[in-house]
């Protein structure tokens, strides 16, 4: 049975349009027999890197100098075999999450090798995560606005040499619902990001056609831009 550990990045946690994809999602790796353990970033009390020094690599390889609820994640993730990263498009990304992804460099092992033609390292033999991958909702109508958090996430798969599994990616995320409540066509999407899960799990990959349908459009380009652009 694989592992995985999702953090959802949003701030608004259960309410947000992040969670509202990203609960199919588990549902279906768990479908497909993963254990997955879900965590807020928002409710981690996880300070910004301060170890300029990186105390992490060069004094104490493996270990954070800052004593916060990091030292409860580590563990989990060096227990998973997928990492799942969960978040809203801000500018690029939440300010928690992004705390969360600098702290991961005590799961490096503080060596450096040369990969196509850039510098790397690798996770720590103790780490078992094999895949890391995106979950994202944002409320601009293209997929393009998606480029920064999703080279964000691939950075730091290959970073850590291990395999960029994807990025299932909802543009105008907003337009799923009315009113409070699901529309037919959020409900056909949510129903693809739950074959996403099962796919990622059972098949090892999700299918172009499966993310395809996750980020079709749901309004016009036009539209959207008089929604956003009224004048009030």
């Amino acid at each position: 049975m694989s592992k995985a550990v999702a953090i959802n990045g949003s701030p608004r946690m259960e309410k947000g349009n992040t969670a509202m994809v990203l609960t199919p999602f588990i549902q279906g790796m768990m479908d497909a027999g993963s254990d997955v353990e879900l965590l807020y970033a928002n409710r981690l009390k996880v300070k910004p890197c301060t170890c300029g020094e990186m105390y992490c690599w060069n004094e104490m390889p493996g270990e954070c100098c800052i004593k916060d609820d990091m030292q409860l994640l580590y563990p989990k993730l060096r227990e998973a075999d997928i990492l799942v990263l969960a978040t809203p498009v801000y500018i690029p990304l939440p300010g928690d999450m992004q705390n969360i992804i600098n702290r991961l460099c005590p799961l490096l092992d503080p060596f450096l090798e040369f990969r196509e033609g850039r510098t790397r390292a690798r996770f720590r033999k103790d780490v078992g995560i094999r895949k890391i991958l995106l979950v994202s909702t944002g409320g601009w109508w293209e997929k393009e606005n998606f480029g920064t958090v999703v080279r964000i996430t691939e950075e730091l798969a290959e970073d850590a040499g291990v395999e960029f599994a994807g990025a299932v990616l909802r543009p105008h995320a907003f337009r799923m619902r009315e009113e409070g409540e699901l529309t037919k066509e959020g409900e056909a999407v949510l129903n693809a990001v739950r074959r996403a899960g099962y796919e990622l799990v059972k098949e090892g990959a999700m299918t172009k056609e499966t993310l395809d349908t996750i980020s079709r459009p749901l309004i016009s380009q036009e539209e959207l831009w008089r929604r956003y652009n009224k004048v009030l």
